[in-house]
């Protein structure tokens, strides 16, 4: 088969408006915008040469190898990048002959993407260099993955069934999803497989703009762990407008493309190091800012506007992290985008981002200020967690924040290890049920007003009837408030997970710089919970502050105190509160 470019009208109704547009069936992404004489190509051309003699570095691909090709012209790197490919197809074979499944199936074809890319992107890009023979092989290894990903229950490999689950190919807001479409748009743009990108353009890619249309405020409801596979999906959205002779722009039909990239700036707390920790966190449990975060932004940053505010908001953010740079050799292909040169250090002192549930605040940019996220929204999705009610705090370092950032897994979804109301049928601990919470936020005179009904997060219960949660922050503390009403039976437990062993005196409880005050009830019952004792094989770290006693009601003032004894006193005895008692 000679590789042809042919042209094909499409209707995309809703998505750009309802005329007609041309798709090409090439992969026509551009590198214009890699800067060749700059540190990050260099960066990334010597990770790639690594390769090439011999030493590929950690998770080095065929990508990498046929970007260097395409951005210089030179033999070795398109020779490289056809024999990854050659050996992911081949080790494919292998397995398709002995009756198996290849690696590409694994998983619920969680990696069919980033594999697929390679060898869309190696065939279409070096097309000329390949055999015929290689051609045909490829296809049909291709061919064969995109098409069991969509017919899950007829899939199969070497004429044998091999169903699947299906998981997420429905799912426009789950990381599998994005893989999906990685896999079949890089396939259908080098491949001329026009079924696929008439799929692509009338089916799966306006439900995933109408999705993100109901996502104001930027964000993933998977949480900020998995949610930084948004890079994924960005980097298809500038691949689908490189390959469109019309240049479609998938980004700019919503909002929520510039809304993450606000999303992204809030999330990060004013040490610029680390961020809100929301649903799992598998990859590593403790919120360090990493290579993923900066590849999400580089991302969106793109493709956003460039006179847009934002833009240079992002710029600001990429150019100020800790992670100013990509950090791992497979991540520098990702630094070659531009991280800007205009920037705008960010004035709003808070984002709620409604669609997702969560809001960030804090009480001014400087990197000793006070930083608080709260979630009280749509709990849908199976990364998300039983943390509707739950706030994070930060100043300098955490000082109440959820368990499960020290954690073995960093799956730990129930009430329990969340700054949360926990209620609890006798002994039984009543679990969140799918459903969406609300918040008002409003910042006014130095104070951040919220008040979130959090009912819905036990509709199914059966026992708790209502529970509104008011949050007042402001530069010395927090003040957190709870009204509910429960069955006879029914108990609530106010949680604060904090990183240091906290001590008790009274309805007072201290924790490193935070100082715990129980306003309401007058007599509260203070007890400790120290998690490794819990499971040391989970629980690596941490303690809860559990406060009961509340009959309806709880008042629960946190204090920021400056580098302080637990007494309230420094070393020379002088008395020095951040807060009055």
């Amino acid at each position: 088969m000679v590789k042809r470019l042919f042209w094909v009208a499409l209707s995309w109704g809703a998505v750009v408006g309802g005329f007609a547009t041309a798709l090409s069936a090439d992969i026509g992404l551009s590198l214009a915008y890699v800067d060749m004489g700059g540190p990050a190509y260099v960066r990334f051309k010597a990770f790639v040469d690594q390769a090439v003699a011999g030493s590929p570095g950690y998770a080095f691909s065929a990508t990498d190898a046929v970007y260097m090709y395409r951005l210089s012209g030179q033999a070795q790197y398109a020779t490289l990048a056809i024999a990854w490919v050659e050996d992911q197809v081949t080790a494919a074979e292998a397995e398709i002959a002995l009756g198996n499944r290849p690696a590409i199936a694994g998983d619920s074809y969680l990696d069919v993407g980033p594999m697929l890319r390679d060898v869309a992107l190696v065939y279409d890009w070096c097309y000329p260099l390949l055999t015929v023979a290689q051609r045909g092989r490829w296809e049909a290894y291709a061919d064969q993955a995109v098409w069991n990903v969509w017919n899950y229950n007829n899939a199969s490999w070497g004429g044998n069934p091999f169903p699947w689950s299906g998981w997420s190919v429905d799912n426009p807001g789950n990381n599998y999803h994005y893989s999906f479409l990685q896999a079949t748009m890089y396939w259908a743009f080098a491949a001329d497989r026009q079924s696929w990108i008439d799929f692509l353009a009338n089916v799966k890619l306006p439900a995933v703009v109408a999705y993100y249309q109901g996502i104001p405020g930027g964000g993933s409801r998977e949480g900020t762990g998995y949610g930084v596979a948004l890079g994924r999906l960005f980097e298809l959205y500038r691949l689908w407008k490189d390959s469109t002779p019309a240049h479609v722009d998938l980004g700019a039909q919503s909002t929520h493309l510039a809304d993450t990239l606000d999303y992204w700036i809030h999330a990060t707390v004013p040490t610029l190091d680390r961020y809100a920790p929301v649903g799992d966190l598998s990859r590593e449990s403790y919120p360090w800012l990493y290579d993923y975060h900066r590849h999400l932004v580089l991302e969106a940053r793109t493709l956003a506007p460039t006179a847009s505010p934002v833009t240079a908001r992002a710029s600001w953010w990429l150019h100020q992290i800790a992670v100013d740079e990509m950090t791992s050799g497979f991540n520098f292909r990702d630094d070659l985008l531009p991280a800007g040169t205009t920037q705008t250090q960010p004035a709003a002192l808070f984002h709620h981002a409604t669609g997702t549930g969560v809001l960030f605040a804090r009480r001014s940019w400087t990197p000793d200020a006070p930083w608080l996220s709260f979630m009280a929204g749509p709990y849908v999705e199976s990364h998300a967690h039983q943390d509707q009610g739950a706030f994070n705090l930060f100043r300098d370092d955490w000082l109440a924040v959820t368990e499960n950032i020290f954690t073995h897994s960093g799956i730990q979804q129930g009430t329990d290890v969340h700054n949360t109301l926990r209620f609890e049928n006798g002994a039984t601990t009543i679990p969140q049920n799918e459903s969406t919470s609300s918040m008002t936020v409003n910042d006014s005179g130095g104070t951040l007003h919220v008040v979130a009904n959090l009912t819905p997060a036990y509709a199914s219960s059966g026992v708790v009837n209502s529970w509104q949660r008011t949050l007042d922050f402001d530069a010395l503390g927090l003040t957190v408030s709870d009204v509910w009403s429960a069955a006879g039976g029914v108990s609530a437990v106010f949680q604060i997970n904090v990183p240091g062993l906290p001590s008790i005196s009274g309805g007072v409880a201290t924790a490193g710089a935070l100082r715990i005050r129980t306003l309401v009830p007058a007599n509260p019952a203070l007890s400790v919970v120290d998690w490794h004792s819990v499971d040391a094989t989970e629980f690596n770290s941490g303690y809860k502050v559990e406060i009961r006693g509340g009959a309806g009601s709880y008042v629960v003032r946190l204090e920021l105190m400056d580098g302080l004894f637990a007494d309230g006193f420094e070393s020379g005895g002088t008395a020095a509160w951040v807060v009055q008692p």
